[in-house]
């Protein structure tokens, strides 16, 4: 059951394949003079305003596909071998197989380029992104820290040992609802516990324990290069307590991200922590953040407990795909996931475009390379650019305007996806909260008590689906038609068969921002 993050074979034989057969580009669906990969179609939809009938344009990830998540084919590496410039979001926007098959595949002296790592020189800015679901247990991620020399290289975690009185499994669960497992404790450990991990990243997990007691999980890190070569970065031993309550806040407490201490170690039972491995330091800790003053503390990993209390128990979902961790409704103790699909991703918040200021900035760094890549069309990019930039002030008047039209106590976000941070700080909305729904996992009565609790104080008129999402939002739908308010629609990262273009993306949000939440709604 295991499956290590990795990048098939057939990608890179593509790859060499087309390397071997072409020394240029070879045309795509038109008669362009660029041949440009992207990784999203919202990219590609602005690299096809600025670039015109000079560029060919397309897009790795499929319309309505998810960048957090989407796992690249054979010709997806195809489109990469033959570019002649790659545009990706950045910010680790993009699923890590993604970025890993575009640094293998691209020809060598392609350009790649990140758009939103240097937004501000282009008149863009950047935001930290806030995690606060509100769990009543901890949220615990996996991360990655420091630099690692070398294009595309990535650090691999590997559960190398493992004591405790039942079995420990730490999966994920795709947007498909699919469990793919990473460590497996119940037939020993090898090099398939494991997973990698870019440069200052981390992800989301589920951590599943059989029985209640101590746990003592060790782990060891390694740099990958892309030419195979391999370094150890240290290892390090984090404890677990199963069952009941540890040192600090009991089962039931009403502030459980307070950490506590038990026999002079800290104790965590709720808030926002990964397990980090630092590969300039050599070191495994425990990376704590605190909602309330936004600050980040580092404890070294033999120093902590993390406590899986029994308000974390549940049950073995009943679908077959589940079996690797016991028999259908069998207990078990889980410190969840979260959040949908394979969701690596740094501080910075990566979804920028939502803001429409900021999407002029990606278009003003598309022109400045489309130049670069092809100086004898510099003539038609500006000019293309001159008015698509015309056309995006226009709208940012637009979605400013239908917003602030929305009475101050109503401009409240539930979504089902944290893509929205930008959009709020925009246009003066507020984020109060996501619910992102993951498949086979039911959210406890108190995460749903919260959610409906948060409704009513804040008075929120309408929860948001994104349409990627929708068909697994049962929970939010459930909440919303309890506390009677509206379920409205949303876009976040990905177009759909009604929507095509960035421009209609955000008109559509505006109106549905201002029809749902405005007074007459």
């Amino acid at each position: 059951m295991r499956a290590p993050l990795r990048m098939s074979a057939a990608l890179v034989v593509a790859s060499a394949l087309l390397t071997a057969c072409s020394g240029r580009s070879q045309p795509g669906t038109s008669d362009g003079a660029l041949t440009v990969s992207t990784t999203t179609a919202i990219i590609a939809d602005l690299v096809g305003r600025v670039g015109g009938d000079r560029v060919d344009v397309t897009s790795i990830v499929p319309h309505h596909g998810d960048p957090h998540s989407y796992e690249p084919s054979p010709g997806d590496a195809v489109k990469v071998a033959r570019a002649d410039l790659v545009f990706s979001n950045g910010l680790l926007l993009e699923e890590p197989g993604i970025m890993k098959m575009v640094h293998t595949n691209t020809r060598e002296g392609t350009p790649k380029v990140a758009i939103s790592e240097t937004l501000e020189e282009y008149g863009g800015s950047v935001i930290k992104l806030k995690e606060d679901l509100g769990l009543d247990v901890l949220w615990l991620g996996w991360a990655v820290e420091g630099e690692v020399a070398g294009e595309g290289s990535q650090v691999r975690t590997t559960a190398v040992g493992m004591t405790g009185p039942g079995d420990l499994h730490v999966y994920l669960t795709d947007t498909l609802g699919h469990p793919r497992s990473y460590v497996d404790s119940t037939d020993g450990f090898d090099a398939k516990d494991s997973f990698t991990l870019p440069p200052e990243a981390h992800t989301h997990v589920n951590w599943s324990f059989s029985k209640p007691g101590t746990y003592r999980l060790t782990v060891e890190g390694r740099t990958e290069t892309l030419d195979g070569k391999t370094a150890e970065i240290g290892r390090g031993t984090v404890t677990f307590e199963v069952g009941g309550s540890v040192g600090g806040s009991p089962a039931g407490s009403d502030s459980p991200a307070s950490p506590g201490v038990s026999g002079g170690r800290t104790v965590l039972d709720g808030g926002h922590a990964d397990v980090a491995l630092n590969a300039e330091k050599q070191q495994v800790y425990v990376r704590v953040d605190d909602p309330k003053t936004g600050k980040r503390t580092h404890h070294p990993a033999d120093e902590v407990v993390m406590s899986v209390p029994d308000r974390a128990k549940a049950r073995v979902p009943k679908e077959d795909a589940f079996r690797f961790l016991g028999e259908p409704g069998a207990d078990v103790w889980v410190l969840p996931q979260a959040v949908l699909g394979q969701h690596v991703h740094g501080d910075l918040d990566p979804h920028a475009w939502e803001d429409v200021a900021n999407a002029e900035a990606y278009v003003r760094r598309i022109e400045a390379e489309l130049i670069k890549a092809d100086p004898e069309g510099r003539r038609v990019y500006e000019a293309n650019a001159g008015r698509y930039l015309k056309q995006l002030g226009a709208l940012d008047q637009e979605v400013a305007r239908q917003l602030a039209a929305i009475p101050a106590d109503r401009r409240k976000l539930i979504t089902t996806h944290d893509a929205f941070g930008y959009l709020a700080k925009a246009y003066a909305m507020e984020v109060v909260g996501f619910v992102v729904p993951v498949p086979s996992q039911e959210p406890s009565a108190a995460e749903v008590r919260a959610l409906g609790d948060t409704i009513r104080e804040k008075r929120v008129p309408a929860v948001f689906l994104e349409p990627n999402l929708a068909a697994r939002a049962d929970v939010l739908r459930r909440v919303a038609q309890d506390e009677g308010v509206r379920v409205c629609t949303i876009y976040g990262d990905s177009f759909d068969n009604k929507i095509h273009d960035y421009i209609s993306m955000m008109r559509h949000n505006a109106r549905e921002l201002a029809r749902c939440l405005g007074r007459t709604a």
